[in-house]
């Protein structure tokens, strides 16, 4: 399947926005049209789309970060709010706008709360991990094959490292054992020759 990583984030998260409008997977709440997204903004939204497009910025998210919750996701979308002369301040997002959006996809079957260890919160069902490589294989066809290519790759790389281990072990096997060479003794004979002694 398509890496959805690999995908331009602004292009990816512009099209699935686009989709979850259309198959109705998220629907924006009434309040939405009045609202900031956070503290730290000084007015709303301009586009009237933007419910699609923060419901796809944070199921890209959940995938890259899963399990993840509201808290995170606040700190996450959130900033810094201008205070005039005074420093600026790091706010969070709204934690309604998010935790309304996690409901809505939860209900669409787009993620599941699940507890693993120490970390709870929301990560991606098979689902929606389906219809966002769907996106993803759209946006970047060539992703896939290049996908593909690497796992080809390493694959063929654990088959050589395989076959290699297997070639070494038949030759320690199949080496005959390699002994010490006999040294023969040999012994020099030294022909001893009989001494004159001269006579007085």
């Amino acid at each position: 399947m398509a890496n959805i990583l690999r995908t331009d984030p602004q292009a990816f998260i512009t099209s699935l926005a686009d989709a979850l409008k259309k198959e109705k997977l998220v629907t924006p709440v009434e309040w939405s049209v009045y609202v900031k997204t956070g503290h730290h903004k000084q007015r709303q939204p301009d586009s009237n789309d933007w419910w699609y497009a923060r419901a796809s910025a944070i199921l890209r998210s959940i995938y890259r970060l899963g399990p993840i919750g509201t808290q995170k996701l606040r700190t996450k979308f959130g900033g810094n709010k201008n205070r005039g002369h005074r420093p600026n301040k790091q706010f969070k997002a709204s934690g309604s706008i998010i935790r309304k959006i996690l409901q809505q996809l939860e209900t669409s079957g787009m993620i599941k709360q699940v507890e693993k260890g120490v970390h709870k919160g929301r990560i991606i069902t098979a689902k929606g991990e389906a219809f966002m490589n769907d996106i993803a294989k759209r946006l970047n066809p060539d992703s896939e094959k290049v996908v593909k290519k690497v796992k080809k790759a390493k694959v063929q790389k654990k088959v050589e490292k395989t076959e290699v281990k297997e070639e070494a072990k038949v030759e320690e096997k199949t080496e005959p054992e390699v002994t010490a060479p006999e040294v023969e003794e040999k012994t020099e004979v030294v022909e001893t020759k009989p001494v004159e002694v001269a006579a007085e």
